[in-house]
């Protein structure tokens, strides 16, 4: 085979493979090391460039293994060693896909390597839209944008949301990894590779200069409460009681400083998802404590509860509006839309009862069926629970529906601080989407409130009890990433599958040129 097609040394791609998995994980939090993920792209494409595609795929997979091993190992404090390691391996699979994709457009970026970093674009959004899908209603954890909290391509985000800011890292990592092959293939190339340094630079730093949305100038005073529970541990649920009475009594503590004028009169009031795990609908003493908190305060309470129902193991986790004189306020009750499977319900549970003996602790959670858009006298309020944060579509929906503000009310009881961090960026991204002010409330933290352009204000402390207050901007003109919803990203993939398609008569010809030159060795 020419030198000038032949793939890295086995060896290299391998290392390079390991680096880009590496380069992924710390571009997360906790670590946060933004600008490691378009390097992560660039090493796992000069990894499978010019490999056969069985080859392509199982660097993608080394490459996912070394990223969602360790980003997703606070899932084995709830689920167990096997069942994280699943979930991991299911994810590696993913960019297994991307190193077959990347493998089989090599000839494509022989040919054209200007296209390198729209194709390395397209593909990773195509990736994470299918991932963020299948199976069971996807698992978007470890998505490109969900690293740009605190990068300028965050910005991005208001024009496409988070398929905009994955395409951004992505070209980006294209731009490097057309720059170094460049350069190590055509050492003299110094015009090119200058351009190829220079759209980097561009894609990168550029977005800073992209304005993000301004909300309205009005203001609604919001107090999140994290009650915090008696130890970390699956074991809270035992506890729930301990843990309603930490809300009551954080808020009625404020109540307290509100009368002495150590505190400001909040408008809203916001406790976390499980704050209420005894159902207050069902239990009179529940029920009472959460009235006693609303009479207090003064004001309204949005309350995580888990609420039961007539069927035996049948939940729903719910965000309640309670109101201080007449109570709760069911038409202002948002049931969580999307449930994880395998930890809040679980498919196919006669085969997971062979996978963990813990499958049964596991209830069946229903979902509901409406955004959640809650009407408050403070402000519409968009309810967003946990996980929820990281599906597009269920944050989007809010916004259509009116929501002013947005409040992820997340349980970090069974996890630990990273897991509630990544998720913490996740807010920031959607902030900046939406160009609504956000706030993460959390039973064990970690909490804060979120600006539009991303910042994070009033971050509180892991494991800790803590009341905080802020002035939130309500409202706000639509962005253009809330107006064009889901299509931008649909074009994306349309486009990679063309570009994928467009690129099968260079591999025939780089296949038969192959076949070719194997042949006159044979000869020889």
């Amino acid at each position: 085979m020419p030198a000038a097609h032949r793939p890295l040394r086995r060896w290299v791609a391998l290392l390079l493979a390991v680096a880009a998995g590496a380069a992924l994980l710390l571009a997360f939090p906790p670590y946060g090391l933004w600008w490691l993920a378009p390097v992560a792209v660039a090493l796992l494409a000069a990894a499978t460039h010019r490999r056969r595609l069985r080859g392509g795929a199982g660097l993608g997979m080394i490459a996912g293994l070394v990223f969602f091993v360790p980003l997703l190992d606070w899932t084995h404090l709830a689920a167990g060693w096997l069942p994280w390691l699943l979930l991991s391996f299911a994810q590696a699979a993913y960019l297994a896909l991307l190193g077959l994709a990347g493998a089989w457009l090599s000839p494509l970026h022989d040919r054209r390597r200007a296209l390198w970093p729209l194709t390395a674009g397209l593909l990773w959004v195509a990736q994470e839209a299918l991932r963020d899908r299948a199976p069971f209603g996807g698992f978007p954890w470890g998505r490109l944008a969900f690293s740009q909290g605190e990068a300028p391509a965050l910005r991005l985000a208001v024009v496409g949301g988070a398929p905009l800011v994955t395409f951004a890292v992505a070209v980006a990592g294209g731009a490097l990894v057309a720059l170094a092959w460049r350069r190590w293939s055509r050492p003299r190339s110094w015009p090119a590779a200058a351009g190829f340094a220079v759209a980097a630079a561009v894609v990168l730093a550029g977005p800073a200069l992209v304005p993000v949305a301004q909300p309205a100038a009005a203001t609604r005073t919001v107090a999140i409460v994290q009650g915090n529970v008696p130890r970390l541990g699956l074991d809270f649920n035992a506890q729930r009681a301990a843990v309603l009475l930490n809300h009551v009594r954080a808020t009625e503590q404020l109540a307290a400083d509100v009368r002495a004028g150590r505190a400001r009169q909040p408008d809203l009031v916001i406790w976390p998802e499980n704050a209420s795990d005894i159902d207050p609908l069902r239990n009179p003493d529940a029920a009472q404590q959460i009235a006693g908190a609303a009479t207090a305060i003064g004001v309204p309470i949005l309350l995580g509860a888990v609420l039961r129902s007539d069927i035996e193991g049948e939940i729903r986790n719910a965000g309640i509006l309670w109101q201080p004189v007449t109570g709760p306020d069911l038409d202002q009750l948002y049931i969580k839309r999307h449930p994880v499977p395998f930890a809040e319900y679980m498919p196919l549970r006669p085969i997971a009862r062979v996978v963990s003996d813990k499958v049964d602790l596991v209830k069946n959670m229903v979902a509901g069926d409406t955004p959640g858009v809650v009407r408050t006298p403070a402000a519409t309020v968009g309810d967003v629970i946990c996980f929820e944060v990281a599906y597009d579509a269920v944050v989007r929906d809010t916004v259509t529906g009116g929501a002013q503000i947005l409040a992820v009310q997340t349980n970090n009881a069974t996890f630990n601080e990273a897991e509630a961090r990544q998720q913490l960026a996740m807010v920031q991204l959607r902030a900046v989407e939406h160009g609504r002010e956000a706030l993460m409330v959390s039973t064990v933290g970690v909490s804060a409130f979120v600006g539009t352009a991303g910042q994070v204000y009033r971050s509180t402390g892991f494991n800790e009890p803590a009341v905080v207050l802020h002035d939130m901007r309500v409202d706000g003109p639509r962005t253009l990433a809330t107006r064009s919803g889901h299509w931008p990203e649909l074009a994306a993939v349309a486009l990679a599958v063309l570009v994928l398609v467009a690129a099968t008569p260079l591999r025939r010809r780089r296949r038969g040129a192959r076949a070719a030159a194997e042949s006159t060795t044979e000869e020889r």
